[in-house]
Formats: structure tokens, sequence, C-alpha cells
């Protein structure tokens, strides 16, 4: 499923079931009311619409349910991301990053890291 826009409760019950796959009804419903403050009722709800939109799926699992997801957390993380960059930079990478560096200001390590990461955009380029 590509370019798939999810809302800020789909990436709640995305993010558990991309680390719990698949996710009884039960332990999703759990971790929901433990992050989020959601109840019972609001997980189904939503697990309803999402199944409904195939960004999830319902399995019988023994005498229970569980949900799988059907997007990917990579995919879905770029098409965020292309989203993010869009609505608050104009689709502008330097800007983003330049805004990034004067907020905050990054360590030595994450300069490292983001060097390593350009040098390898480099190298496939070249190739």
């Amino acid at each position: 499923m590509d370019d798939v826009k999810l809302t800020s409760s789909e990436w709640n019950i995305l993010n558990c079931l991309w680390n719990k796959n698949p996710c009884p009804l039960l332990q999703l419903v759990g971790e929901m009311e433990q992050t989020v403050g959601w109840a019972r009722s609001t997980t189904i709800t939503i697990l309803g619409r999402m199944e409904a939109k195939g960004l999830v799926r319902c399995q019988q699992i023994g005498r229970g349910k569980a949900y799988v997801p059907l997007v990917e957390r990579e995919g879905a993380a770029i098409t965020e991301t292309h989203s993010f960059l869009d609505r608050v930079y104009q689709g502008s990478v330097e800007l983003m990053m330049s805004a990034m560096v004067r907020s905050d200001g990054l360590s030595r390590e994450q300069i490292a890291q983001l060097r390593a990461i350009l040098d390898e955009a480099e190298q496939e380029g070249k190739k």
C-alpha cells in the first residue's frame, strides 16, 4: 500500500503492531490504554476503521482475535516524511536541516551519523 496517509491514532496502533505481529486484541487494548489512555471501545472503533481502510487485518488465533499490520513501517515513514517536508519546509531538506541545527544543535555523534548517511548517498549516486 503506497502513499498511505496515517492519522496519529493509526500511527499509535501501527507502532504497536509493528513491534508485535500478530498482536492479540487484549494486549493491543492494554497497550493503547497504557500509552495513550484510550478506552477499550476507542481502540476497537479505530481498529474497525483501519480494517475498512485496508491498514490492518483481524485474524482468529485460538479463542481470541489478533491484528496484523498491512502497511510497512518504512513505506509509511517515507510517505510521512515527504508530507512533513512539503507542509513545513516546502520540500526543502536544506531548510529542515538548517532549522534542526539552529534550534537544538547536533551532537558530534549525530553529525557523524549524518555524514555517514550523506557519504553513502553520494557513493550510491556515483554508481
